[in-house]
């Protein structure tokens, strides 16, 4: 980790800026030291990696992903290759095709989530050609020294950590993109982890997220039910449910087989926002603001249709007839009090 890069992190559990205590350095590069937050929570930096993994105890899908990539780190870089295969899909296309989507270049600033050996990691660091910022996250320590590696002897340039995709230790609006493929599935807590890749990710940024995930029109055909039964991730369903109100231009893809999605969107801030309060032409009348917010309770049919047919007499959209009608039927009760 490079010491003037220590700006770049917050606590991940106040998001509050951190201290950085240096035990050793090689250059500008902080070998040993650990980070301080004002809550007294320290996360410590080891050859050069910072650990920000929060909660300090995992939930039990965390911690059990964290093993098993722990354990089989090289095994599963050398396998990766397989899952590909079996679709008859060149990798290199795929994650590019997938990369495309961040629609970031030279000076951007981006975030790969669950970063892994670095299978896309490269990808990413060739599009901002040396010009822009790389963070590299993964849960598991020894995967993430296999990226290391890779970045060591392909000269990429970029900052890793451990972490938690749920809670990530960056300030708000700090990325221009961020990005993660082949884990959310598993993750504790999903719909957190989309808060937190919004909170982080400007306004008008891209987030770029995909999983294993059978389609619903393929559910019952031999072909899912295969994959199903050799490999339960595919049984997963696209996460929309768990997106946050402020994603927008949402747009899912399906590659690999169909059996991935890809969900991408640009961040925007809290709701969308529309024109609820033009008079809405026509026998009805009203805004959609006072269809919503101005209902009374229902009456019978027979005075209903007398409303009809009084509105019509009248000339007026029913909206009207009935605002003047209740007030002036509000106002004589009152006046009677």
């Amino acid at each position: 980790m490079k010491r003037n890069e220590a700006v770049s992190y917050v606590c991940p559990a106040s998001k509050e800026p951190l201290d950085l205590e240096i035990v050793s350095l090689d250059g500008e590069e902080v070998l040993e030291g650990r980070f301080v937050a004002p809550n007294g929570n320290a996360y410590p930096v080891r050859r050069g990696i910072p650990d920000f993994r929060y909660p300090f105890e995992l939930a039990p899908s965390d911690e059990t992903a964290k093993a098993w990539y722990d354990n089989n780190a090289r095994e599963y870089e050398s396998y990766l290759h397989l899952t590909f295969d079996s679709f008859g899909v060149d990798e290199a296309d795929v994650r590019r095709r997938m990369i495309d989507k961040m629609a970031i270049g030279p000076g951007s600033v981006a975030l790969e989530v669950g970063a892994g050996t670095g299978r896309d990691s490269v990808v990413i660091a060739e599009r901002l050609q040396g010009r822009g910022k790389l963070f590299l996250q993964d849960i598991s320590l020894p995967v993430l020294e296999m990226n290391v590696a890779k970045a060591a002897s392909g000269g990429l340039c970029a900052e890793f950590h451990v972490g938690n995709g749920c809670h990530l230790p960056f300030p708000d609006d700090f990325f221009d993109a961020a990005y993660h493929f082949g884990g959310v599935n598993t993750f504790s807590d999903i719909a957190g982890f989309f808060v937190e890749m919004n909170r982080v990710v400007r306004p008008g940024g891209k987030v770029v997220v995909g999983d294993e995930g059978v389609p619903v029109w393929l559910r019952n055909t031999e072909y899912a039910k295969i994959l199903m039964n050799s490999n339960p991730s595919y049984e997963y369903d696209v996460p929309l449910d768990q997106l946050p109100v402020s994603c927008r231009n949402v747009t899912v893809e399906w590659l690999l087989g169909d059996v991935f999605y890809v969900i991408d969107y640009v961040v925007g801030e809290g709701e969308p926002v529309a024109d609820f309060d033009f008079e809405i032409p026509g026998a009805r009348g009203g805004t959609h603001r006072t269809r919503y917010e101005g209902q009374l309770e229902g009456v019978t049919p027979e005075a209903k249709a007398l409303a009809h047919k009084a509105r019509a007499r009248k000339g007026m959209s029913m909206h009207k007839w009935l605002d003047e009608v209740v007030r002036a039927a509000a106002r004589r009760d009152l006046e009677e009090e």
